[in-house]
């Protein structure tokens, strides 16, 4: 069976009341979208081939139809319209991520929950490095001479400290050739050769000093090991309870436990700046009625990041995506430049 233009047209129809009704589209609502130019009889039997050809369902209490993950998956495809983000979006946009260059951590947290806020679904985000995490400089701080501060400045300007108490008494003038010790040859590697480098420099090194440099090694590559790891970070779950296909208590409640619990298994796509993944293209089971939107963004430093959010798949494609886009976007300027542009005064 053909997928002739006007059936193309009434699953356009069919997918844009949908998203904004949540109610299954009759005949003749499809009738008077196309202007009347299509008899009610003649939509019918298109609508029967398209429910044959697997673009769209229909539910047993109703006459109307609504469209299935195939339709959606062609519509995206080639049906929805691209949109483009107006003035007034992209100001708040800009004005939702005026966020202080503080830690990594903090950075996409409260961008994740700018994202939830302004597209109203759940929101996911994470950063990762292409390379695992190195040291860039270390610094030691005595307190004592039983202890002092471990102070390291990663790759990517975190900054971690750690009191540390000393097992042997160490010479605190005898602190500066550690420092030098620990920049010269533990800094820009990774945690594998800095234990090799450990064990390398082992014999040129007094033991009461050699005992506080495998302590800081230690720290070091505990610290680092965590940092190297895909953090993810969640917002907005409770967005999912203001949506039609969530008034049932126990499906809202499982997918709000899923991101929580098992956001590790959240689509984490490393192929291309936007990713659109419809009901059972979702690997998860707790995801296969629902659509996730993910986009990209570029952090800066061998690093990159992902920013995705959760919904129904009855959800907007073209805003979601065009909003989402517009975030990973302005990330990439607030990593790059640790600042967005100011608003563009011309009109679209």
């Amino acid at each position: 069976m053909e997928l002739t233009d006007r059936k193309k047209q009434i699953l356009k129809v069919v997918v844009e009341d949908y998203i904004q009704t949540a109610e299954p589209v009759g005949s003749k609502a499809i009738a008077a979208e196309m202007g009347g130019s299509v008899s009610s009889a003649t939509i019918r039997n298109e609508l029967a081939d398209l429910v044959d050809m697997g673009y769209l369902e229909q539910p047993h209490t109703s006459a109307g139809r609504v469209p299935s993950p195939k339709g959606y998956r062609l519509y995206v495809n080639e049906l929805m319209e691209r949109q483009k983000l107006s003035i007034a979006e992209t100001e708040k946009i800009n004005q939702s991520l005026q966020l202080k260059m503080e830690e990594l951590d903090r950075v996409i947290s409260q961008a994740g929950r700018a994202v939830s806020s302004f597209i109203n679904y759940p929101a996911y985000i994470t950063a990762t490095g292409k390379q695992k995490m190195t040291a860039r400089r270390f610094e030691l701080l005595p307190v004592d001479e039983h202890s002092c501060i471990v102070v390291m400045m990663m790759g990517d300007n975190r900054v971690k400290s750690q009191l540390l108490r000393l097992q042997l008494k160490v010479d605190i003038e005898q602190m500066p050739t550690l420092v030098t010790l620990l920049n010269s040859h533990f800094t820009g590697v990774s945690t594998d050769e800095m234990n090799q480098r450990l064990m390398n420099v082992a014999e040129q090194v007094p033991p009461q000093l050699f005992l506080l440099l495998s302590q800081t090694i230690a720290y070091a590559v505990d610290v680092l090991e965590e940092a190297s790891q895909r953090e993810i970070v969640t917002a907005g779950a409770n967005q999912l309870l203001k949506l039609p296909e969530f008034r049932d208590a126990d499906k809202a409640h499982e997918l709000m436990s899923f991101l929580s619990d098992s956001k590790e298994s959240l689509p984490m796509p490393d192929d291309g700046p936007m990713k659109i993944l419809i009901g059972p293209e979702n690997v998860s089971d707790a995801l296969k009625d629902t659509s996730v939107v993910v986009a990209s963004y570029d952090i800066g430093d061998d690093m990159r990041g992902l920013i995705g959010v959760v919904g129904p798949t009855r959800m907007d494609y073209a805003t979601v995506a065009a909003r989402l886009s517009g975030f990973a976007d302005g990330l990439t300027r607030l990593f790059g430049k640790q600042e967005l542009p100011p608003k563009e005064d011309t009109k679209e």
